[in-house]
């Protein structure tokens, strides 16, 4: 059940970056999911060793949000130059 919830946040957070982040994106379903779950991960990973925050709350939902755009950009930048 756990993995479900996660799979359900990291959508979530992935639609909401994608939102955010300006331009086309040409990711799919399934990159929206995983660059979501990502930044989820990553965002808890750097704010629980740097002692930010804990696992769960708004705070982490909103900086799971921030990771999944900088690795949305991240990925615009590879795929943009891949395609020139």
């Amino acid at each position: 059940m756990h993995w479900l919830w996660v799979f359900i946040v990291g959508l979530v957070v992935g639609i909401v970056a994608k939102l955010i982040t300006p331009g086309k994106d040409p990711g799919g379903f399934i990159i929206t999911a995983i660059l979501g779950i990502c930044g989820s991960v990553l965002a808890t990973w750097v704010g629980e060793h740097l002692h930010w925050w804990g696992p769960v709350g708004l705070m982490h939902f909103i900086a799971s949000i921030g990771g999944a755009v900088v690795l949305l950009v991240i990925y615009h930048a590879v795929f943009k130059s891949k395609s020139s």
